[in-house]
């Protein structure tokens, strides 16, 4: 199985226990591959590091590594017409239909609303843990 994180999910998961942490650990485990492109690793790192600046006991380093060693980087395309309300969330659309990754999970409203098109799931963090991470 293959899926996206979204970048809040995916930082949240990083900083944080909870939800979004777990699915992390589910990734460390190997219950699903990552996908994610170049635009969103970008955003991962821009907005860890500026939480990071707050947390700085938090060393990034080992997960963006990870993340370039075991994640799977699709190289999508540009949409052509945006999906989503708020433009900056059509690039996980445009990862997912390039990669054909069917689940994006994400608490953003924007991504949210969205979910069905092209056949991709959109689905909150606790939702993708019952449904896909609970044995």
């Amino acid at each position: 199985m293959k899926i996206i994180l979204d970048t809040n999910v995916f930082v949240s998961g990083v900083f944080f226990s909870g939800p979004p942490y777990k699915i992390l650990r589910g990734w460390r485990d190997r219950k699903f591959q990552l996908v994610v492109s170049q635009e969103i690793l970008e955003e991962y790192h821009r907005v860890g590091e500026t939480l990071g600046k707050r947390f700085s006991k938090v060393n990034l380093e080992p997960i963006f590594e990870l993340l370039t060693i075991e994640a799977h980087i699709a190289t999508p395309p540009a949409l052509p017409e945006n999906v989503c309300n708020d433009s900056d969330d059509d690039k996980f659309i445009a990862c997912a239909i390039a990669s054909q990754t069917w689940i994006i999970v994400s608490g953003d409203k924007h991504l949210l609303d969205v979910s069905g098109y092209y056949g991709i799931e959109v689905l909150r963090p606790r939702f993708f843990i019952e449904k896909y991470l609970k044995s």
